[in-house]
């Protein structure tokens, strides 16, 4: 490999990355990809499992990109043990998403990979794919900021607007919440089946809504093994049906899920409108809906990832008597989300991942029923 790039001042200045796959064509691809994007170093390559166990353990890379078909130890074999060499290592798994293989990444995403992309079927597409190279090197980039942990908010941000905690909650609400939003990103599928285990049987008083930025295939899968995972009905909704209490509801990928209100009952809104802020299915559509048609029967949850969808919806949601919850920096894997929403002063309370279920349980199920 050739020298760490370094800045004038001796501070690295590249993110270091371990490309593993089982193609030679592919690690040559990505790796010129990489360097040419000026942000990258690449300081190793593996052709299987094992192999990238040893990298990971030997240079701490700041990101792997993993595929899942590899031969002898496979990528999905490999990835606890690369987290337990290298634990700040961010994955991203690059792979050909059949239906067997989104199912292995969604297990991956709830066991520390942070995010997917998914490979052209052919050499050809591969090569020439300019969407692909963006969508790669943008996931990449995102990953990569999980490593920049700064050390808590600007100072000129004030954050005696919210409560930085769940004992508070209670006192935000006027009403108590019949409907659950979330919007979650980076890092959002893990977060997710947190929060909704973690809420538990609080479940059953609330319609669930949410909105995680995957790609089409993943999002009947992922309501699947939500829906396994939680033992709650969990699954994408098609358009104009009258969402239950009891149910969760997943955006299907690359379309929005909002809500309307038809004949005094509250469905489903399914739509090919364009993206908002890039994103399709986007947090802002479901939160703005939310306001609209809710009110302060709605509550805001806005989960770990990168950007700001939902810093709008949230200024929507606590306009129309709301309260939004953002989880906190520490437990975030990318503070985008939930950050901009805090530093928009949209946030009604600042919860750590762990405590946030049970303080929506514990609001939902300390009102009368």
């Amino acid at each position: 490999m050739k020298p760490f790039p370094a800045s004038a001042a001796g501070v690295q200045k590249y993110k270091t990355v371990v490309i593993a796959d089982d193609s030679v064509v592919v690690r040559g691809l990505f790796a010129r990809w990489l360097g040419e994007s000026g942000q990258f170093h690449v300081v190793a390559v593996a052709g299987d499992g094992e192999t990238a166990v040893a990298h990971a353990g030997r240079f701490k890379p700041d990101v792997m990109v993993l595929d899942l078909d590899m031969p002898g130890v496979d990528g999905a074999t490999a990835l606890p043990h690369i987290l337990k060499e290298s634990p700040y290592t961010g994955v991203l798994l690059a792979t050909t998403l059949t239906e067997r293989n989104t199912r292995i990444a969604l297990e991956c995403m709830t066991k520390g990979a942070l995010d997917v992309v998914s490979k052209p079927d052919s050499r050809s597409g591969l090569t020439l794919s300019l969407d692909f190279r963006s969508e790669f090197l943008l996931k990449l980039g995102n990953i990569a900021q999980t490593r920049i942990r700064p050390g808590g908010l600007p100072p000129e941000t004030d954050l005696d607007f919210a409560s930085t905690g769940p004992a508070s909650l209670r006192q935000l609400v006027s009403v108590v919440p019949r409907y659950l939003v979330i919007g979650a990103s980076t890092g959002g599928p893990r977060a997710v089946a947190k929060v909704l285990f973690d809420i538990g049987d609080g479940l059953q008083d609330l319609t669930t809504i949410v909105v995680q930025h995957m790609p089409p295939l993943f999002t009947a899968s992922f309501a699947e093994q939500i829906a396994s995972y939680i033992g709650i009905p969990a699954r994408e909704p098609f358009d104009g049906e009258r969402l239950s209490r009891g149910t969760i509801y997943v955006a299907p990928g690359g379309r929005h899920l909002g809500i309307d209100r038809r004949l005094g009952h509250i469905v489903a809104n399914i739509s090919d409108a364009p993206p908002v802020r890039f994103c399709r299915p986007a947090v802002d559509v479901l939160f703005n809906d939310a306001a609209r048609h809710l009110g302060p029967a709605a509550l805001g949850l806005v989960l770990t990832g990168m950007g700001t969808d939902g810093t709008e919806g949230a200024g929507a949601l606590r306009r129309a008597g709301a309260a939004v919850i953002a989880q906190d920096e520490q437990t975030s894997t990318i503070w985008g989300m939930p950050g901009s929403v805090v530093r928009a002063q949209q946030a009604s309370s600042v919860i750590p991942l762990d405590d946030i279920g049970a303080a929506i349980r514990g609001l939902v199920r300390a009102w009368p029923q």
